[in-house]
C-alpha cells in the first residue's frame, strides 16, 4: 500500500509538472518573424522603381518563400504609382466632364445643348453607383471562374482598401485601381449619346445604358482585362482568345460605337433630317471640349500602364504622335476635297487619332504611330463624309464614323504594329503569336466585341421601345430636349417678362 501511495503521488506531481512546463510554454512569446536582410530590402525598392513583385525577393534559392518574411515594400502602395494613378482617374473623368459634355453640346442645336450635358452628368452617377454596388466585382473579380463575367467578392466595394490587388498592380491601392476603372464605365455609355443626340427621352436613355451595362460592357471589360478573361491574352495564360487592348480599343470605342449605330437606326431620323439645316450651334464648345478630350486622353491611354513606369511613357508618346498627325490628316483631307480646312475636321481627326491609338498605345513604337494616325485621320473621315451620306443613317454626331470605325481600325493595326521591344508583358504569353499571327486573335475579338454590342443594342432598344417608348412627342422634340426633358435653357439672351 505504501508502495502504491509513493507511485500515485510521484504521478501526480508529474502531471502536475507537466502541465506547470504546458503552461509556460503557452506563455512564451511567439518566435518574431525572420529579419529582412539589407538586400532584401533594396530588391524591393528595385521593385518598386521597376512596377515589379515586391514579394518575389523574399523566395529563398529553391523558390519558396521563408515563413513570416516580409518587408515594408510587400503589401503598400507605391506612393508615385500611387499618385499618378489617382491624377490619371481624375483626368479620365475631365473627358466626360466637362470635356465630352462640352465637344457634344457644341456639336448639337442651341435648344439641345443641356439634354447632352444633362445625359453625361447623368450617367456619371448612374455608373457610380452601379460600379460600387457590383460592377467593380462583374469586372474584375475572379470567384465565379468563368472567362465571361469575374465575381461577387467585391460587392459593395467589399475588400477594395488601400493594399494593392496583386492580379492587377503590384503599386497602386485596390481602392484607387476601382475609381480608376470606373471613369472608364462612365465615359464608355456617354459616347453612345452622341449618335442619339436630340431625339432620345431622358428617361429611356438611362434606362437604355443600364441595362446596356450589364449585357455589353461588364462581360466585355471582364473579358479583355479581367484575370480570368475570354480575351485577355496578356496576362490571362488560359485565355482562349489571345487578343490585346491596351486601353480600350474593342471595350469602349467599339461596342460604343457599333451600339451606338443599332440604337440610332432603331431610334429613327431626327425631325427634318435631311430637309432642314443642323448645323452645330457653337465651334467654340467643340473646340474647348476637343482639347479637354486631348488631354484627359492621356489619363485614359497612358494610365491604363497602371504604373508611372516606361510602358506608360511609351503609350504618352505614341498617343501625341498619333492624335497630332491625325487632325492633321483629317484637315488636310478637307482642304484638297472642299478647298477649306475647319475647325470641326481638325476637332474630328484629333478624336479619331486618339480612338484609333488606344488599343495600341503602350504596344507600338512612336514610328509606328505615324502611319497609325495618317490611316486614323483618313479612313473615319471617309466613313463620316462619304458613307453616312450613302447610307443615310442619321449619327448625329459621328460616334459609328469615329468610335466604331475607329475602335475597329485601331483594334486590328494593333495586332500588325505590336511588338514586345516596347513592352515585354507581350513575350510573356504571346510569344508564339506575336509578329506573326496576333492580328488573328484580333479579329476574333473584334467579332465577339461586334456581335455582342450588336446583339444586345437591338434586344435592349426593342424591348425599351415597346415598354416606355424611346423617343419624346413631336411637340417635345421640335421644341427642344432642354425644355421637354430638363425645363430649362441653354442660353437666355434676354430676361423674360
Amino acid at each position: 500500500m505504501k508502495t502504491l501511495r509513493r507511485l500515485t503521488l510521484s504521478g501526480a506531481a508529474a502531471l502536475l509538472l507537466i502541465v506547470a512546463a504546458a503552461a509556460g510554454r503557452a506563455q512564451t512569446p511567439a518566435a518574431p518573424p525572420p529579419v529582412p536582410t539589407l538586400e532584401q530590402r533594396v530588391a524591393g525598392l528595385e521593385a518598386y522603381l521597376t512596377n515589379g513583385d515586391p514579394a518575389a525577393p523574399l523566395k529563398d534559392a529553391k523558390g519558396a518563400v521563408p515563413a513570416g518574411l516580409t518587408t515594408p515594400a510587400v503589401g503598400v502602395a507605391g506612393p508615385g504609382h500611387n499618385g499618378f494613378m489617382m491624377i490619371s482617374a481624375a483626368l479620365v473623368l475631365f473627358m466626360t466632364l466637362p470635356g465630352l459634355a462640352l465637344f457634344y453640346g457644341g456639336l448639337v442645336r442651341t435648344k439641345n445643348v443641356l439634354s447632352v450635358m444633362a445625359q453625361c452628368l447623368g450617367l456619371a452617377g448612374l455608373v457610380t453607383v452601379l460600379w460600387w454596388a457590383v460592377g467593380y466585382s462583374l469586372v474584375f473579380g475572379k470567384n465565379l471562374e468563368s472567362p465571361f463575367l469575374g465575381g461577387t467578392e467585391y460587392f459593395f466595394l467589399k475588400g477594395v482598401e488601400s493594399a494593392p490587388n496583386t492580379d492587377y498592380a503590384m503599386w497602386v491601392s485596390h481602392n484607387v485601381f476601382a475609381v480608376y476603372q470606373l471613369m472608364f464605365a462612365i465615359i464608355t455609355p456617354a459616347l453612345i449619346v452622341g449618335a442619339v443626340a436630340e431625339r432620345m427621352k431622358f428617361s429611356a436613355l438611362l434606362a437604355f445604358m443600364t441595362l446596356w451595362l450589364f449585357l455589353v460592357y461588364f462581360p466585355l471589360a471582364h473579358m479583355v482585362w479581367g484575370a480570368t478573361g475570354l480575351m485577355n491574352g496578356v496576362w490571362n495564360a488560359g485565355a482562349a482568345i489571345k487578343a490585346i487592348d491596351f486601353a480600350g480599343g474593342t471595350v469602349v470605342h467599339m461596342s460604343s460605337g457599333w451600339s451606338a449605330l443599332v440604337l440610332c437606326l432603331i431610334l429613327g431620323r431626327r425631325l427634318g433630317f435631311g430637309r432642314t439645316p443642323m448645323p452645330p450651334h457653337s465651334l467654340v464648345l467643340c473646340m474647348v471640349g476637343t482639347g479637354m478630350l486631348w488631354v484627359g486622353w492621356y489619363g485614359f491611354n497612358a494610365g491604363s500602364a497602371v504604373a508611372a513606369d516606361g510602358i506608360a511613357a511609351v503609350a504618352f508618346t505614341t498617343t501625341t504622335l498619333a492624335t497630332g498627325v491625325a487632325s492633321f490628316t483629317w484637315g488636310s483631307a478637307e482642304y484638297f476635297t472642299r478647298g477649306k480646312a475647319s475647325v470641326l475636321g481638325f476637332c474630328s481627326g484629333a478624336v479619331a487619332g486618339l480612338v484609333v491609338v488606344t488599343p495600341a498605345c503602350g504596344f507600338i513604337t512612336p514610328s509606328s504611330a505615324v502611319p497609325l494616325g495618317v490611316l486614323a485621320g483618313a479612313i473615319p473621315f471617309f466613313a463620316c463624309t462619304k458613307l453616312k451620306g450613302w447610307l443615310r443613317y442619321d449619327d448625329a454626331l459621328d460616334t459609328f464614323g469615329v468610335h466604331a470605325v475607329g475602335g475597329t481600325l485601331g483594334a486590328l493595326l494593333t495586332g500588325f504594329f505590336a511588338t514586345p521591344a516596347v513592352n515585354a508583358n507581350l513575350g510573356t504569353n504571346l510569344k508564339d503569336i506575336i509578329g506573326r499571327s496576333l492580328w488573328i486573335e484580333q479579329l476574333k475579338a473584334m467579332g465577339i466585341t461586334v456581335a455582342l454590342s450588336v446583339g444586345a443594342t437591338v434586344v435592349i432598344a426593342f424591348l425599351l421601345k415597346a415598354l416606355m417608348g424611346l423617343r419624346p412627342t413631336v411637340e417635345a422634340e421640335q421644341e427642344g430636349l432642354d425644355l421637354s426633358d430638363h425645363g430649362e435653357e441653354g442660353y437666355i439672351y434676354e430676361a423674360k417678362s
